[in-house]
């Protein structure tokens, strides 16, 4: 099996693997200004993990040519990649930051299949299975079988119960591995003292007169905060692109941990609109918001966050991985923001609550434990080369591959 890494090799975002030059393991864009995409591409088919920017952002580019990729998904990931499309041609449609117009977003309903966990189908000559990855409603491990070798790729994955989600269990046999490595280096804190801290927090803040933003990320992450919230009775708004998410979500019980506590939640938050200087008002308040960006890159989050930046008794809550070079990161290092063109200081106190939906460096060891045997190729991290060294020292056959890098691998 030839595999060619066009992105998300030794980095964070973009992910995009290339198996036998024909079939498309994910086609994402990597946070940035300006955004980066994968390496040009024209495979027979694409296998979509799951609904990320990282991971699907740039799946409507591969239909701009004369050629029509057959793309392969679960439901959800179907509906939520066409959430991201859209809200990327609103924040860069027309510009060279954006390279798909609505034409190319229309035409996946022309060449998508939808897939269930656990049902094999067939790809650009490969056999492919899907299994619950716990990432996200819908994110999926991806098992593809060239008739010689099986590859399992990881894509995002969470081995820990969350509120929206169960963690992953599945453990498909496979002679190699593609696995993420996003938090190699990190033990997460227990999620429940994650959610008390917030919560606590949270009320002390509330209780002392002040506003509470919650920069969450659209997908996955706006759901579960909102979930704390109602399970706590913290009354909160919700705005950006995650309430329309949130609504999508709610179509799909059989992805989700607990359909009715999500409900629970959505009935729970008041829906912000955005109309008439909504937003600056609700900034005033004694109250908290969960918007998006999850890192403070764009959204209603530069609404509320240059309302509040000055004053102490006001706190940020971020909520998951803050890539280098974004202004989440820049406020979580400096205490300082980039707002409306410029650098402010922000004197809000500013706080991050791992509420990750990656496995952490027990999670990913304990996942890789069931591949003592196989060839293992770590990406989708910050320091690929140390975890796989780590690897290595621990026994196992394990790479880290670079962006362009082409890989023969095989059983045994």
């Amino acid at each position: 099996m030839e595999l060619q890494f066009l992105g998300g090799a030794d980095e964070v975002g973009r992910s995009a693997i290339l198996v036998n030059d024909r079939l498309l393991l994910d086609y994402g864009v990597k946070t940035a200004t300006p955004p980066q995409y994968p390496r040009d591409v024209d495979p027979e088919a694409v296998v979509v993990s799951h609904g990320h920017l990282d991971h699907a952002g740039a799946v409507p580019t591969l239909l701009s040519g004369d050629s029509r990729p057959a793309v392969h998904w679960t439901p959800p990931t179907a509906a939520l990649t066409r959430i991201l499309a859209r809200d990327t041609l609103k924040l860069h449609g027309g510009t060279l930051q954006c390279p798909f117009t609505e034409t190319h977003v229309a035409r996946l309903g022309e060449v998508e299949t939808r897939h269930a966990y656990r049902e094999s189908f067939e790809a650009a000559g490969h056999e492919i299975t899907f299994y619950d990855a716990g990432h996200i409603p819908g994110s999926a491990h991806v098992l593809v079988d060239d008739g010689e070798t099986r590859l399992l790729y990881t894509a995002d994955f969470h081995t820990d119960d969350t509120r929206l989600l169960s963690g992953s269990t599945a453990r498909p046999d496979a002679d190699v591995v593609i696995c993420e490595s996003t938090y190699a280096d990190v033990t997460h804190e227990p999620r429940e003292q994650v959610e008390q801290r917030f919560v606590e927090t949270t009320r002390s803040t509330l209780w002392e007169g002040g506003t509470v933003v919650v920069p969450a990320f659209g997908i996955g992450r706006t759901q579960e905060l909102l979930m704390v919230c109602a399970a706590h009775n913290i009354d909160c708004y919700v705005d950006g692109m995650g309430t329309e998410v949130l609504s999508v979500l709610r179509q799909y019980p059989d992805f989700l941990r607990d359909p009715d506590a999500l409900d629970r939640a959505a009935r729970h938050a008041r829906e912000v609109t955005g109309r008439d200087g909504q937003r600056e008002r609700i900034a005033a308040q004694n109250t908290v918001i969960v918007t998006t960006s999850g890192m403070l890159s764009g959204g209603p989050a530069m609404t509320y966050l240059p309302e509040i930046r000055t004053d102490p008794t006001n706190r940020v809550s971020l909520t998951g991985y803050q890539v280098a070079g974004t202004p989440g990161r820049q406020l979580l290092e400096s205490g300082r923001c980039e707002l409306n063109g410029s650098v402010s200081p922000v004197a809000a106190q500013t706080e991050l609550f791992d509420f990750s939906a990656h496995a952490d460096h027990e999670g990913l060891r304990s996942f890789l434990n069931f591949y003592e045997d196989a060839t293992v190729l770590i990406n989708h991290g910050d320091d690929c080369d140390g975890f796989a060294a780590e690897l290595r020292t621990g026994g196992f056959s394990a790479a880290a591959p670079a962006v362009d890098e082409c890989v023969t691998v095989s059983p045994g």
